[in-house]
């Protein structure tokens, strides 16, 4: 059997055990175990152990359960309330009004979650009803809540971050760092479609609501006070290198139970929910990354990647090209997996081709966060879609509809990246001192 014949068999039998229904450690770990035993002299189960072990027993793991810990203790807290209440008064005098609040909301929680269904449902939890109740058009309401709530992949914290760093052996400190200007580009898109849509289509606002003095604003400001805190504490610590990513993450954690305890939302069985969701969680991705890890080191053995990484050099492909390539690939195949899994599923293939074209791999890093964030909004698999489903009990595909022009906006975003990479690694140069 040669390369090709290999690699069409490989893909066709984890579709096949993907369709079926098995899950996906599981699909990854089998597909690696018959790319091994296509080659006699190779002992599957050493190759096995040795990967999973390895994957499995990575230091830069440890901040994964720490921040999906951070996430689920905030979302049991009145963070929501507390910022949206505090944001407001200052964006009702925007084009727009309060349909900011979804932007700038998902933005600042993003900054304290890492995950992009948890962001959406916390802020949605408070502004979507706010927003309707007031008279705010349900389609831009809904949409710009789908779309904006992405962000919690891309602004640091990320926990897809942390994964991708892990299978590419990339520091996760120097990621977190590069995914701060892109998200504050893509958050100013978000914005500016909200104004454009507002100024446009002024007969399908809400009167405006009477101002609010200043006097008034600076006190609701003070509600925001401990996100910030807490935003300070975990990214602060870590861009003025004072911590790895690893102790930024306990440092979410101490705070995180911190700011439950002064809301007086920390109860014993609040706790051990956080505990045990961010338990099933971690456990969950550590067992997809080691089926990954086992299907890396079989590919690596088959030669499917270097064969693979030759026949693209071939075709002589601009990097232009070969990054339209990858998006259209990650666009389709974002239909039908999540994002954890389309990065673990296909590194072991998608690395070396980068490798060969010369893109830097925090700056690829960024990039494959920007176009797995449209597979939250893609039918019939997209997370923040079944996350407004159960809040609103629209159809997962009406829901799409609505954040369409955000999936537009995030195909503008990933242009901009790719056409000035400096948005991504201009941050990251600057910080000599951060591993």
């Amino acid at each position: 059997m040669n390369v090709l014949e290999l690699s069409l068999f490989l893909m066709l039998l984890l579709f096949a055990i993907l369709g079926s229904g098995v899950w996906i450690a599981l699909a990854l770990a089998v597909c690696g175990f018959a790319a091994v035993l296509t080659k006699i002299a190779t002992p599957a189960g050493q190759v096995l152990a040795t990967s999973m072990w390895t994957a499995s027993n990575s230091w830069d793991l440890t901040a994964l359960p720490m921040f999906i810990w951070m996430g689920e203790i905030l979302y049991r807290t009145k963070l929501s309330d507390d910022m949206f209440e505090g944001l407001a008064p200052w964006l009702q005098r925007l084009p727009g009004r309060l349909l900011h609040v979804n932007v700038v909301g998902c933005a600042i929680f993003a900054a304290v979650s890492g995950s992009s269904a948890a962001t959406c449902a916390t802020i949605g939890r408070i502004a979507l009803p706010e927003l309707l109740k007031r008279g705010y058009d349900e389609r831009i309401a809904v949409g710009t809540l789908a779309g904006s709530g992405t962000l919690g992949l891309l602004i640091p914290p990320s926990i897809i971050m942390i994964v991708y760093a892990t299978a590419t052996d990339q520091s996760i400190a120097r990621l977190f760092i590069a995914g701060v200007i892109p998200g504050i580009v893509l958050a100013g898109l978000f914005m500016g479609f909200i104004v454009v849509w507002a100024l446009v289509n002024k007969a399908r606002m809400p009167p405006p609501e009477p101002p609010v003095p200043i006097r008034q604003r600076i006190y609701a400001s003070r509600r925001l006070i401990p996100v910030m805190l807490l935003i300070m504490g975990v990214i602060g610590s870590i861009y003025g290198g004072l911590a790895s990513a690893t102790e930024a993450a306990v440092v979410g954690v101490f705070l995180a139970l911190a700011l439950s305890w002064w809301s007086g939302t920390l109860t014993r069985q609040g706790f051990l929910d956080s505990l045990l969701g961010a338990t099933r969680t971690s456990c969950m991705i550590a067992f997809i990354l080691a089926g990954a890890a086992y299907l890396t080191a079989a590919m690596g053995f088959t030669g499917i990647p270097r064969a693979l990484a030759e026949w693209i050099t071939e075709f002589n492909m601009p990097a232009w090209a070969l990054l339209t390539v990858l998006t259209a690939f990650y666009i389709v195949l974002g239909c039908f997996l999540d994002g954890i899994s389309m990065v673990v599923l296909t590194t072991s293939i998608i690395i070396p081709l980068v490798k060969k074209a010369g893109f830097d791999l925090i700056w690829f890093g960024i990039y494959i966060v920007l176009v797995v964030e449209m597979a939250q909004v893609t039918p019939p698999v997209g997370f923040n879609l079944y996350v407004l489903q159960g809040m609103t009990g629209r159809n997962i595909f009406t829901i799409g509809a609505y954040a369409l022009p955000l999936f537009f906006l995030m195909c503008v975003a990933v242009a901009l990246v790719a056409a000035f990479p400096g948005l991504v690694l201009w941050l990251p140069s600057t910080m000599l001192d951060v591993k």
